[in-house]
């Protein structure tokens, strides 16, 4: 499929709901175990989302869109949320991730953005050169790839409870 705005905004404007509605009133037995190691919960991966709607996204994007002949980004802290999520339920924090991500989807509206603006570019601390398609797309991908992580983490708390099924049940194969 070809990059398109509109069907970037089909997916980036569900995922609150999405993840509300997988990850509200169940047990923390399912939301706040990872994978072990440094690995994320899904209470971790809420948190994260939040800090990418207040520093990576929309701020980036309104960096390739100024009028600034410095498009660099700031290296984006991917574990931020690890100090700023303390103290939060998960409840507060899907409402939060809601909150931010209407907002900057009514900022992104509210460019009327054109194919033109589409190829602007801005300069990536580890990539380079990034267009705003390429930004926006990946924006719609990463909450995809974090959806699916949030499963995997959860699957995996059954690992062992599935007994032989295991071997049919790919998202405990990884």
């Amino acid at each position: 499929m070809q990059f398109t705005l509109s069907k970037s905004i089909e997916i980036l404007e569900r995922t609150p709901d999405v993840l509300l509605t997988m990850l509200h009133h169940i047990s923390d037995d399912w939301t706040s175990q990872n994978e072990g190691g440094d690995s994320w919960s899904a209470y971790d991966i809420i948190g994260h989302l939040i800090h990418g709607e207040l520093t990576d996204w929309m701020p980036r994007a309104e960096i390739i869109l100024s009028d600034k002949t410095d498009k660099r980004f700031a290296p984006f802290d991917r574990f931020a949320q690890l100090e700023a999520s303390k103290g939060k339920t998960l409840y507060e924090l899907l409402k939060e991730f809601k909150t931010l991500r209407n907002q900057n989807l009514e900022l992104l509206r509210s460019k009327n953005l054109t194919d033109e603006h589409l190829e602007l570019k801005g300069i990536h601390p580890a990539f380079g050169e990034v267009t705003l398609a390429q930004l926006l797309a990946t924006w719609t991908v990463h909450d995809l790839n974090h959806i699916a992580q949030i499963s995997r983490v959860m699957a995996k708390q059954y690992k062992e409870a599935v007994g032989p099924w295991v071997e049919y049940l790919r998202i405990l194969q990884s």
